[in-house]
């Protein structure tokens, strides 16, 4: 739901899907985003170096200086440690949560950074084909704790559509850092709670978009907010940034159907959503719902009208006055 639930994110953090990628999900929409184009060229297999190459200062943990050479860029896919963590190999499909800095080698254009203030770490799915190869290649065999230096062709980055809102170009190529910090869990695990019968039965146990069932009754009046799995994480505080896997469907239009028609899902960009919570970021149903919940929760909203969009429909599948239902399993907070 880029749009739908959100006045968009203003944090500098890394919309990873790329070029091609669409749909409505609520993600920062001026940061890099990982997606690709089906007519995108063939991505090249990641080196270890090649000349010239970027050099880079600054400790690992921290916001990189990155110097670009004058010369041209040599066009391969570069991958190179720069310091070794110790911890477990970054497996294919893990969902790692990294720091970054990155650059437009051409311009010297500042990309931003997850150490700037509102900025935020990137989540990033390993190997995963919905999100840049300049992340989702770079962090695949890597040992959590590592820096690594990622010089990235546009194919892989942002192919020949480049990344206007970044002011990326379709011929640029990027240079980032990724400090990889840890490898998360994609959806809250645990025994799901009984929920009363009078409320949407979830159905949430694989890593794909939830089934959300609505009852034949009408909905609440006021805002649910269920705690259908108890997580043991931190406590969500109103300004942080979370990161959470999310599905939705309107009430009415779903009443009394086995399988809700979902408006939007996190799961199909590749990677969990990211918002600042509690402040203004989202609709006001999710400010209110998800802030004090705990990290490793999945929580049901049930969100009136008036705490959602109102009176301005939002499409087919979400009417005017709807009544919205969520199932969020929140799997980081920092």
């Amino acid at each position: 739901m880029r749009r739908r639930l959100a006045v968009l994110l203003i944090v500098p953090a890394l919309v990873l899907t790329a070029c091609g990628g669409g749909g409505s999900k609520k993600k920062d929409e001026s940061a890099p985003s990982p997606s690709k184009s089906a007519s995108a060229p063939a991505v090249p297999k990641p080196v270890d170096s090649a000349s010239p190459l970027p050099t880079v200062s600054g400790a690992a943990g921290k916001k990189a200086a990155i110097t670009v050479p004058k010369q041209n860029p040599s066009g391969k896919f570069v991958v190179h440690p720069l310091s070794q963590g110790t911890g477990a190999v970054v497996k294919k499909d893990d969902l790692v949560m990294a720091g970054y800095t990155g650059k437009v080698w051409k311009s010297g254009k500042d990309l931003g950074s997850s150490y700037d203030k509102g900025g935020a770490p990137q989540l990033i799915t390993a190997g995963s084909k919905t999100i840049i190869p300049a992340f989702a290649d770079a962090v695949l065999g890597q040992k959590i704790g590592s820096r690594v230096l990622v010089v990235a062709p546009p194919s892989a980055a942002f192919g020949s559509a480049g990344q206007q809102q970044l002011g990326v170009t379709g011929k640029d190529t990027l240079v980032f850092t990724l400090d990889i910090q840890k490898v998360i869990p994609k959806r809250a695990h645990g025994t799901q709670a009984a929920i009363p019968s009078n409320l949407p039965q979830i159905k949430a146990d694989k890593d794909a978009a939830a089934t959300i069932s609505v009852p034949k009754n009408d909905p609440p009046k006021k805002l649910t907010d269920q705690v259908l799995i108890q997580g043991d994480g931190a406590t969500v505080k109103k300004g942080q940034t979370v990161y959470m896997q999310y599905s939705g469907a309107a009430w009415k239009p779903n009443e009394g159907k086995a399988s809700a028609t979902l408006f939007d899902t996190s799961w199909k960009s590749g990677a969990p959503f990211a918002t600042a919570i509690g402040e203004g970021q989202v609709i006001k149903g999710w400010d209110q719902g998800l802030v004090g919940k705990k990290v490793g929760d999945r929580v049901l909203l049930v969100i009136p009208p008036e705490l959602a969009y109102g009176d301005k429909a939002q499409g087919a599948t979400l009417p005017a006055n709807s009544t919205l239902v969520f199932v969020v399993d929140i799997v980081a907070a920092v």
